[in-house]
């Protein structure tokens, strides 16, 4: 009897396990509780992407540069041919100045200072393939928001500002505007308010060589810039 009974058990505590795989849109019905509820089951994906053109428009703050302060004006196009994969083309306007660390390098209250070298990203364009395998759901307080991690690499074309010369040429201070070219990667957060209409919220990075400031240098060393940026979009 306590054998069969000790079976009888196991067999009840493995009976979720073995029935309890659910496929995408699969549903639990609830209507014992509540005949309007539903539950869903964690795999499914309410909003999607794919066949789908998006078109983002937003700013943010340059994260980059110890001597500048910078923001950024950004708009993103881009489709989705899968769920996961799709593509994007970007464009940012960007605009700075030096900050309060590099004046007070310039001077340091006695008059006298040293000349920080800055780089002052006036803005890029470039497109990257995009990459989007995971997804979720948080419910707040009965309201369930629904987003995509997204992630992104390419290529593109940055134009920046630098006072290159003011090292090069003793007593020059005129600034130079110079075009590179170099890779970018994304990371960013979907927010979605409905299927038309969604938030988000990336990181962007564009790192390129340009010359080394030092006196007389032709050596080439790797730039970064780094956004962070909070754009509205849609998906038609």
């Amino acid at each position: 009897m306590k054998k069969f009974l000790f079976q009888v058990l196991v067999l009840t505590l493995l009976f979720p396990i073995t029935s309890g795989y659910s496929a995408e849109g699969d549903t639990y019905d609830f209507a014992w509780l509540d005949p309007d509820k539903e539950v869903y089951v964690l795999q499914n994906r309410k909003y999607r992407k794919a066949g789908r053109v998006h078109a983002y428009l937003g700013g943010g703050k340059t994260l980059s540069g110890a001597f500048v302060d910078g923001t950024t004006l950004q708009a993103r196009i881009g489709y989705f041919f899968k769920e996961e994969w799709g593509f994007e083309g970007v464009y940012a306007k960007n605009s700075g100045s030096e900050n309060v660390t590099a004046k007070s390098v310039r001077d340091n209250g006695n008059g006298v200072g040293s000349r920080p070298f800055r780089r002052i990203t006036d803005g890029y364009v470039g497109g990257m393939l995009l990459w989007s395998p995971f997804y979720s759901k948080i419910n707040t307080f009965n309201t369930i928001i629904y987003y995509d991690w997204i992630f992104g690499v390419g290529y593109g074309q940055l134009q920046e500002t630098n006072n290159l010369n003011e090292f090069q040429q003793i007593g020059f201070s005129g600034d130079e505007t110079l075009t590179h070219n170099g890779y970018m990667w994304d990371i960013g957060l979907m927010i979605y308010i409905n299927q038309m209409m969604s938030l988000r919220i990336d990181v962007t990075a564009f790192h390129y060589k340009a010359t080394s400031p030092a006196v007389n240098s032709t050596e080439e060393l790797w730039n970064d810039n780094f956004d962070l940026s909070f754009s509205f979009g849609l998906n038609f």
